[in-house]
């Protein structure tokens, strides 16, 4: 297997960090702070969760890359990309896999999730998978609200959530 690579790439949200592998993307973080202190943090902590350190090689995530731009040129409503699951498993692998269910423009509760993951009792786990996703954007966990419609956290950064839903919201008028 090859080493899994990275690159940075800006969107209308931040600066995204693309960690690709043989089997396909395996994170996709929009990255805080300013771009080398972020870049730093994310390598660090795939560096753990990986074994290895990603190389930088911006050509691995062309797909990826390309799919992000027609997202936000609200060209593209969902993401057709090879996603490697290292990082996610059991109960929160389902979940997120249920999360790609939910069409551009619509949302979900939490609870509706854990049904559709096959544990209706799981919001809460729903949410910890949610606010753990490796995928941020390209998994759409922003999709995912409380069951009062408001829209939750996402990370710690309600802007972003509020941003990509309102995104979605526009191009579908």
């Amino acid at each position: 297997m090859n080493h899994p690579t990275f690159t940075v790439h800006p969107t209308p949200v931040g600066d995204v960090f693309l960690t690709t592998t043989d089997a396909g993307l395996v994170c996709a973080q929009v990255l805080e702070g300013d771009d080398e202190q972020g870049v730093g943090e994310q390598l660090a902590e795939l560096t753990r969760s990986l074994g290895e350190t990603p190389g930088r090689d911006d050509a691995a995530a062309d797909a990826a890359r390309r799919q992000l731009d027609e997202y936000f040129d609200s060209r593209r409503r969902a993401f057709d990309l090879p996603l490697d699951w290292r990082l996610v498993g059991g109960f929160a692998r389902e979940a997120l896999q249920r999360v790609r269910d939910i069409p551009y423009g619509q949302t979900a509760g939490y609870g509706e999730v854990a049904v559709m993951a096959g544990i209706p009792r799981a919001a809460r786990a729903v949410g910890n998978a949610c606010a753990r996703s490796p995928f941020s954007i390209v998994v759409p966990v922003h999709r995912v609200v409380h069951a009062d419609g408001s829209i939750g956290g996402y990370g710690g950064r309600a802007e972003i959530k509020r941003f990509l839903l309102a995104l979605e919201r526009t191009a579908g008028e």
